[in-house]
């Protein structure tokens, strides 16, 4: 017989707002003690067998006792956020963590739904919370899934009540966050190694994903514009700084404006801004159809699928743009009246050189996919659920500084991992121009980089690359909200 909602271990105690860092009062004392009996008896429930762990037939067993019916592929997700040690089954301290960690995140969602503040969510919030979402649905459909989780026939769900129909529901990414922490849509700093954005089924079916992506690549161009004197001294220092030319910023600038005017500084830039859509698209639709492929029936990835699926999209999107970023670099090189434009560029470097000048640079390139896109999607996420673990307390939206802050320094986390990939990439593209010059392999080119200049060598240009990445981060959010607004994507 399915228990009544004040009876059931999943729901009963009360909603604490306190945070364990900090001195707590009696009542907050009180709700935590509550919370950790509430916890040992669901434990103990749950582990049928009585063999001190919670595995997937105990869950399949214990859960439908309770009233909670889930899949199969549900417990096994569960099991696979909550297993740490790896040994097939919840101990009481992964059970305990995985709960504290579900249910922190499920009363931040609450608290946003919560619009009125009076700790219930009715019909019309449930309505105003789709609307934000971008579905519209009728009053009558707000009711029908207000009935799903109204234990007590209020027609309003409390906290008890959302957390006794969610708690143990495996949603890695609630929509709610997802919508908060866009990351590759809204920063651009010159580089298109990171790995794309979930969307929310809302965004897929309102059509509010292409416009996000439209926005992120109007912000991109308007950044890449903006910053592109940086960019350009950064190649230049890359191909050309040594030992014996020890090329620094104002002497590079100064060379740039000196051989070509004030206009010379944004050679290469109109190429970099037009790549942005092709390769835009290109990876969103290829880390749909990777995420089909390797199976996922989750509306959001974990991390590691993230990862593995965007990591080969940005294979298959480098892959077939990959002769524009050749072009950007030979037109951010060439002399002035070397060439027209681009056209005549592409023309030049296919008639001297042959079709597979187009991909020179292109294994450097690819393997500098994984540090970058890794690195800073591991920071990333490690800087937002710290963010919503020890300070979100009303809301899960960070707020425009941190925001700005968690994608600045993972970004500038994962260039500088692999940034010495990127020089490589960029003299091997580069090679070419020069008369006469040896035409090193990628392993020939590092060999002689560490001979001749050391360690050193292999970052040379790093001070403009990262002069540049706070400018643009933020002309790039900026431009990415008035956009946003433009084509009329909800922002909350």
């Amino acid at each position: 017989m399915k228990e009544r909602a004040h009876d059931s271990p999943l729901i009963s105690g009360h909603f604490c707002e306190c945070d364990s860092a900090f001195p707590a009062d009696s009542h907050c004392q009180a709700a935590r003690a509550e919370q950790d009996r509430r916890f040992q008896v669901l434990f103990q429930q749950l582990d049928v067998n009585q063999d001190g762990g919670v595995c997937v037939e105990d869950l399949a067993v214990g859960l439908p006792r309770l009233g909670v019916h889930r899949t199969e592929s549900e417990l096994r997700k569960i099991l696979k956020d909550g297993d740490k040690d790896l040994d097939g089954q919840l101990d009481f301290e992964e059970f305990v963590h995985y709960l504290k960690d579900h249910e922190k995140k499920l009363r931040l969602v609450f608290k946003s739904l919560d619009k009125k503040n009076d700790g219930k969510i009715d019909a019309q919030e449930i309505m105003q919370s789709l609307r934000d979402l971008g579905v519209h649905i009728s009053e009558q459909q707000a009711e029908k899934i207000l009935k799903r989780m109204d234990k007590n026939g209020t027609m309003t769900i409390d906290w008890n009540e959302w957390r006794d129909y969610h708690l143990l529901h495996p949603a890695n990414n609630i929509p709610e966050i997802i919508l908060y922490w866009k990351h590759s849509t809204i920063f651009d700093v010159g580089e298109s190694l990171t790995i794309p954005d979930e969307f929310t089924e809302e965004e897929k079916k309102t059509g509010m994903w292409w416009r996000q992506l439209v926005a992120g690549g109007g912000a991109g161009a308007v950044s890449r514009t903006c910053t592109a004197p940086l960019d350009r001294l950064k190649v230049l220092m890359q191909v050309h700084a040594s030992k014996s030319n020890n090329m620094g910023i104002a002497g590079g600038f100064r060379h740039m404006i000196k051989e070509g005017g004030f206009r010379s500084l944004w050679r290469g830039n109109g190429i970099n801004a037009i790549k942005i859509a092709p390769e835009s698209a290109l990876k969103f639709m290829a880390y749909e159809q990777i995420k089909r492929i390797i199976g996922s029936n989750q509306q959001t990835l974990g991390i590691q699928e993230r990862l593995i699926a965007g990591s080969l999209a940005g294979v298959i999107a480098q892959s077939t743009i990959y002769p524009m970023e050749v072009l950007k670099t030979r037109l951010a090189l060439r002399k002035t009246g070397q060439y027209s434009g681009m056209l005549h560029c592409a023309k030049h470097i296919f008639k001297k050189e042959g079709i597979t000048a187009f991909y020179k640079g292109y294994v450097p390139n690819m393997l500098g996919i994984i540090p970058y896109a890794g690195i800073d999607l591991a920071i990333y996420e490690t800087l937002k659920n710290s963010w919503l673990q020890s300070c979100a307390t009303d809301s899960v939206d960070p707020g425009v500084f941190v925001l700005l802050a968690c994608g600045t320094v993972s970004s500038t986390c994962g260039q500088l991992a692999s940034y010495p990939l990127a020089l490589v990439r960029t003299r091997m593209q580069a090679q070419a121009t020069t008369e006469g010059a040896t035409q090193h392999t990628m392993l020939g080119l590092f060999r002689h980089i560490l001979s001749t200049e050391g360690a050193f060598g292999l970052y040379r240009g790093l001070a403009p690359n990262f002069m540049k990445v706070i400018p643009a981060v933020s002309i790039s959010y900026v431009v990415y909200e008035n956009l946003k607004m433009t084509l009329g994507v909800t922002s909350r």
